[in-house]
């Protein structure tokens, strides 16, 4: 168990669980509910998940920066669900 501890160098607390931590920045750890707990409570795909992400998080992320990088990613991710799901 120690040896599993100390390979976890991205927790400041070993007693924190992976939900109260984020590797870089804050834009996610300022929402009411992360992206990632939406996603899953909600059973959404890995792609809806990418845009919930990716669209929570543009205004956000790097000081709003990254804003279009995160909403051509997003819309990327859209275009690819409505392909595979045309395909079925």
């Amino acid at each position: 168990m120690k040896e599993l501890r100390k390979k976890r160098k991205y927790t400041k607390r070993l007693s924190t669980v992976p939900s109260d931590v984020q590797i870089a920045g804050s834009h996610y750890k300022d929402m009411p509910i992360q992206p990632a707990e939406f996603s899953q409570r909600n059973g959404l795909s890995f792609l809806a998940g990418c845009v919930v992400k990716r669209v929570s998080r543009c205004e956000k992320k790097n000081d709003g920066s990254d804003f279009l990088v995160d909403l051509t990613k997003a819309k990327h991710e859209i275009d690819l669900i409505i392909e595979f799901k045309s395909k079925k």
